[in-house]
């Protein structure tokens, strides 16, 4: 008998985009959150192993199999599971989508400053001949003028900087449809 059940997990795995065998409901979530499927917090190995999984699936639609044995299942308790993930990664989602938007905002204010400053630099470069001072007014706006046009550009170009594989990987789940297989 054990060998069937194995043979037949082996082949629920082959045919999933992401498998991942739970002995329980509870390898989902926290150990230390007891509230209930709906409210508590995921398991952090949960969401490393997903994202390890995810890593190298192409965009589009993923799918994602918790398999686990058939006298340990409760249809209840999926349900409910399944639309707390769903929050879940939306929630992710939702949030790393508003901080991107908010750097690009940044960085349109950055290069409008930046473009400020090297305006204010031309200005004062009109009337250089008159005062020394000038000179070092000048030197301090026109570098810092630049620097600040680059790096509102670069805020705008790449507006989520280390965190585009986090935003990737929540993109992808915000829209993953999850199963519960037996074996």
């Amino acid at each position: 008998m054990a060998k069937t059940d194995e043979a037949m997990k082996e082949k629920l795995v082959k045919l999933s985009e992401i498998s991942l065998s739970l002995d329980t409901y509870d390898d989902i979530f926290s150990d230390f959150d007891s509230r209930q499927y709906s409210e508590r917090a995921l398991s952090d190995d949960l969401i490393s192993e997903m994202k390890r999984a995810i890593r190298d699936k192409p965009s589009g639609d993923v799918v994602l199999n918790f398999i686990m044995p058939m006298d340990m299942r409760n249809s209840e308790d999926e349900q409910l599971i399944k639309k707390r993930l769903k929050e879940h990664f939306k929630r992710h989602h939702n949030f790393l989508h508003k901080e991107i938007n908010l750097n690009r905002t940044k960085g349109i204010g950055i290069v409008g400053l930046g473009v400020l400053l090297m305006l204010a630099a031309t200005y004062v470069y009109k009337f250089i001949s008159l005062h020394i001072a000038l000179m070092t007014l000048f030197l301090f706006l026109e570098p810092a003028g630049w620097f600040t046009v680059w790096t509102g550009l670069e805020k705008i170009m790449n507006p989520s900087g280390t965190k585009n594989a986090e935003f990737e990987f929540y993109e992808k789940l915000s829209k993953v449809e999850i199963n519960f297989l037996s074996y």
